[in-house]
């Protein structure tokens, strides 16, 4: 009697949570539905898409995405969507398992990188357009040209799916490049006069694209993919190379453990900043409505400490 007085107050609880999660899943009524992987292309989709889209980040808040794989539930919810963003397929390979996946006409994939240039995964441009895994830096967000691409290449996609709010969203997207043009402005200047041009990371190579445009040396503790550990060798050649050079400050990123980084900064007495690649974000960040620019507002604070900038 008990258990079934326990399970009848249970079951309106029950109902109504299967209820909110279907409503979740179904998304805004008469609003473009969209599905995005990484946490740069739902800022730029929210960016585009105003009030009359409905923006899903795919990535769970706080999982690292170079490794991820997709769950069901994730096919589930792209097939339901009008448009699926990705970055490109060095970024997110794990992204042509959902493309491949999905009922054939029924969703619009946006390559945002699409006429992007790529650089190594070091410091050499790309071009001939054959690369192995790896061999690339996907973190294309990161110069702030690039960006703006993708902007272009995700208002194509939001037109081609809603071609009578074509006015509407090209006016968001032309306003969103401003802003990014106007934080291209900000890194130009506030990088301009500082004591030094060189940056240690101790994460993955994630900050080449940033580090070319304004004519940055960067070296990173980690490969592209984050998947091995730095060799003591590396670590070793880091240490002296902060103690030859006189830098002052070693960086650590979101989503990789600090540990590489406070081990480099414990040896050459060395402060610790933080810079964010912006792959991800945590769902506090979420919550509180963090975007790509604040984000990068506040790597350009870091770098200017880190520089010693004027």
């Amino acid at each position: 009697m008990k258990r079934w007085f326990l399970a009848a107050l249970m079951l309106p609880a029950l109902c109504l949570c299967t209820a909110c999660h279907k409503r979740e899943e179904a998304g805004t009524p008469g609003k473009l539905r969209v599905v995005t992987t990484l946490f740069p292309l739902y800022d730029f989709a929210r960016q585009i898409g105003g009030s009359k889209a409905d923006v899903r980040l795919l990535l769970p808040p706080g999982v690292e995405p170079h490794g991820y794989e997709p769950r069901p539930d994730d096919m589930v919810r792209v097939n339901r969507a009008d448009l699926f963003v990705f970055t490109n397929r060095y970024m997110e390979p794990w992204a042509a398992k959902i493309i491949g996946a999905l009922d054939n006409g029924k969703v619009t994939v946006v390559d945002a990188g699409r006429g992007v240039k790529l650089l190594k995964a070091g410091s050499e441009a790309e071009d001939d357009g054959h690369h192995e895994a790896g061999s690339v830096d996907p973190h294309i967000w990161l110069d702030f040209d690039n960006a703006r691409i993708m902007v272009d290449n995700m208002l194509a996609g939001f037109v081609a799916r809603d071609p009578a709010n074509r006015a509407y969203y090209s006016a968001n997207a032309a306003a969103y490049k401003a802003q990014l043009a106007a934080l291209d402005q900000r890194f130009k200047a506030g990088l301009s006069q500082c004591g030094t041009r060189e940056f240690l990371h101790g994460g993955h190579y994630a900050f080449g694209y940033l580090a070319k445009r304004y004519g940055l040396r960067y070296e990173s503790a980690y490969a592209v993919n984050a998947d091995a550990e730095p060799t003591a060798a590396k670590l070793a050649g880091l240490i002296r190379q902060m103690r030859a050079h006189g830098l002052k400050y070693v960086y650590t990123e979101e989503l990789l453990s600090p540990r590489v980084a406070e081990t480099i900064a414990r040896e050459t007495g060395a402060g610790v900043l933080h810079l964010h690649g912006a792959h991800n974000i945590s769902k506090e960040d979420l919550d509180r409505g963090v975007t790509f620019i604040s984000l990068m507002d506040e790597n350009l604070k870091n770098l200017r400490i880190g520089l010693q900038c004027r």
